[in-house]
């Protein structure tokens, strides 16, 4: 796993020098649905500080793990899958991010449960940009009045938006996907329908995080490069 992340770096740094951006502006999110409990904790042991999941059946073994490894650092978890309602008690309290949000009556539960918890919670807001329809998330036209309606939620803040892209042979192909995705962002903030400017990207995987990098994404969601695929986790 070590060489992975060191190669993973490497390749961060340098689309970061082919766009002109700080290494700083850009967050990593080692994505542990693929790799068992064991592994999770190894990558936290290498510094990976940021680990996301897709579903808390899945995640739930590994959370409480490692909730009692209490020798090594807190990770940060990050729910990046299409999250049910009825799932958001499991949820929100122990994911500080939620990268899905795509539904009012989502964004409702999220913050009554928060408000019950006196936390905030950050929400990306989820855009299908490329228009799939095996994809979740809002149509890009549909973003704006939804954000305007989540200011009326205290206990949930839009802290970005996130969007994946087709898995394409040729990542080029995704830039167009991951520019739209920043556009939309810098629209929604020119619109100020929401009282606090959104900053974040979630954006890039494991086949195309580069490109995404470049097109400006703050947060990546990686997986098999970074921590690799096991068979059963």
């Amino acid at each position: 796993m070590k060489q992975r992340i060191e190669e993973v770096e490497q390749r961060i740094q340098q689309a970061c020098i082919r766009s002109g951006r700080s290494r700083e502006q850009i967050q990593v999110i080692a994505v542990t649905k693929y790799v068992s409990t064991a592994t999770t904790l190894e990558a936290i042991r290498h510094g990976l500080q940021h680990l996301g999941e897709n579903r808390w059946q899945d995640a739930q073994a590994k959370w409480h793990a490692v909730e009692e490894n209490g020798e090594q650092a807190a990770p940060t978890w990050h729910f990046i899958g299409s999250l049910q309602t009825n799932k958001v008690k499991e949820v929100v309290g122990r994911f500080t991010w939620i990268h899905s949000l795509d539904r009012p009556s989502l964004a409702k539960e999220i913050s009554r449960k928060a408000e019950q918890l006196g936390i905030r919670v950050p929400c990306m807001i989820q855009v299908n940009v490329s228009g799939e329809d095996t994809k979740h998330g809002l149509q890009p036209e549909e973003l704006r009045p939804f954000a305007a309606s989540l200011a009326e939620l205290p206990h949930l803040r839009v802290a970005g938006l996130m969007t994946m892209a087709p898995y394409e042979a040729e990542p080029e192909q995704t830039r167009p996907v991951f520019r739209r995705l920043r556009e939309l962002r810098d629209e929604l903030n020119v619109a100020a329908v929401l009282p606090e400017e959104v900053h974040h990207l979630s954006m890039g995987m494991s086949n195309d995080f580069e490109i995404a990098i470049e097109e400006g994404a703050t947060w990546l969601r990686l997986g098999t490069v970074l921590v690799g695929k096991e068979e059963e986790a």
